[in-house]
């Protein structure tokens, strides 16, 4: 085996739940561009099929599916639609998650008082967001003999990040549960399915650009702070988390699970000084 074949996903298929998400977008493309199939996961069909479409019209091979990573029916159901098309499923990015304001407390909010209702629905989309899918997508890897599980940590998982408490806890699960869950399908299985994660740094999504930037596309104070806080002194581009996905789900990777890969641009081994 080449050096360059080592990174290739040639004749994998692999899911992106949250694949119609801005980072989503970037694990999509990257596979694709790897030479897997991308199979696009996320609850907006339209915006799935129009990147399934392009990356099909542009020499890669892509399909989308529609599915909530919350409801398990949903979820079995879009995998005998992917099985009945591919008959495998090699790799899974369990890529759905991120914030929502219901989980934020803002500086001047009652600590006492918060929402605690909105903390555990953030808490839940980015835990259990994983877990489900996994379960239901593991159960193919785990029959067949092999698979690649990438699960999506963050900085605030081992850092206190103000305002952010619903997602940084729910990150935190989920960095247990992937040393947890690659230890116990290692116990099962031996070294047919691995488990990783990357912990990206400050990335413009969705989710997050208004608390990062000003509608001007200046930073906010918070922006300024993240920056500040970063050694390259900027936020990550989705682009420059490809690399490691790629890196985790090719058999490169074969003798690695239960890791963290951090993609930070230095923040978490800046001291601030």
């Amino acid at each position: 085996m080449g050096s360059n074949d080592l990174f290739s996903l040639k004749d994998k298929i692999i899911i992106v739940t949250g694949g119609t998400g801005i980072l989503g977008g970037s694990f999509v493309k990257g596979i694709a561009d790897a030479g897997g199939t991308a199979v696009i996961l996320g609850r907006n069909a339209e915006t799935g099929k129009q990147r399934a479409d392009e990356i099909n019209a542009n020499g890669g091979k892509a399909f989308s599916v529609s599915a909530n990573v919350l409801e398990e029916k949903e979820l079995i159901k879009a995998r005998e639609i992917i099985l009945e098309k591919f008959g495998t499923i090699d790799g899974l990015v369990n890529g759905a998650g991120g914030n929502m304001p219901e989980g934020v407390l803002q500086p001047d909010a009652d600590i006492f008082s918060m929402n605690m209702e909105g903390m555990q629905k953030a808490m839940v989309l980015n835990l259990w967001g994983t877990i489900i899918p996994t379960q239901v997508f593991g159960a193919v890897m785990a029959k067949q003999g092999n698979g690649s599980i990438v699960n999506i940590s963050s900085v605030s998982s081992e850092h206190a990040v103000t305002k952010v408490l619903g997602y940084s806890m729910g990150k935190a699960a989920v960095d247990c549960y992937t040393r947890w869950f690659a230890v116990e399908v290692a116990n099962r299985f031996g070294d047919a399915i691995r488990m990783n994660s990357i912990v990206p740094g400050f990335f413009l999504t969705e989710q997050n650009r208004a608390l990062l930037t000003k509608p001007d596309g200046s930073y906010t104070d918070r922006g300024n702070l993240v920056v500040k806080n970063t050694p390259f002194k900027r936020f990550g581009k989705p682009e420059e988390l490809v690399g490691a996905v790629i890196y985790l789900l090719s058999d490169a990777s074969r003798f690695v699970t239960g890791m963290q890969f951090g993609v930070d641009g230095g923040f978490t081994i800046f001291s601030g000084v």
